[in-house]
């Protein structure tokens, strides 16, 4: 019996970008309900403040004003939310085909895993510069946010990818 190893070098493989943005689109809503989940249920803050901060990126500091539900808030934050998600997903798909991370549900996790959280570094660490409130997000439950982000575009991504000339 032959043991073949999987090799993770770099190979010229495009990802499947349709699987992958509906990937980011799907795991976006993972991430969101969490957010709502666990702000309304383990914090003591209001469960529209996250949205009020994401709205900020486009609609600028003042939709930091309040943290109650507005429409027009929340309409924002979530096309704000979703477009960041796909993106994202879309940068994971074209770091996993070319490597074939996707050649185990494990190797396709910790990929993820590792994605979310340079993310997570990237936006609260980096970002933070320039849309300073998210300063305040800093922290485990944001860090696993994610990371449960990260792994569940990643393995949607591997369920839903189809090799070109399928």
């Amino acid at each position: 019996m032959e043991l073949h190893m999987h090799s993770h070098h770099l190979e010229h493989r495009l990802p499947d970008w349709p699987a992958a943005a509906v990937s980011g689109f799907a795991a976006g809503a993972v991430m969101m309900v969490l957010e709502l989940l666990w702000s309304s249920i383990f914090q003591d803050t209001s469960p529209w403040a996250t949205s009020h901060m994401i709205a900020a990126i486009v609609m600028g500091p003042d939709a930091l004003q309040s943290t109650t539900f507005n429409i027009g808030v929340v309409a924002v934050a979530l096309g704000t939310h979703y477009v960041l998600g796909i993106v994202l997903a879309l940068i994971l798909a074209a770091i996993i085909a070319p490597f074939h991370f996707d050649s185990s549900v494990g190797m396709v996790l910790l990929t993820g895993a590792v994605f979310g959280l340079a993310v997570y570094l990237f936006n609260f660490y980096g970002m933070v510069r320039f849309f300073s409130w998210f300063a305040d997000m800093r922290g485990w439950a944001t860090l696993a946010a994610h990371l449960v982000f990260g792994m569940s575009a990643a393995i949607i991504y591997w369920k839903l990818e189809r090799p070109l000339g399928q």
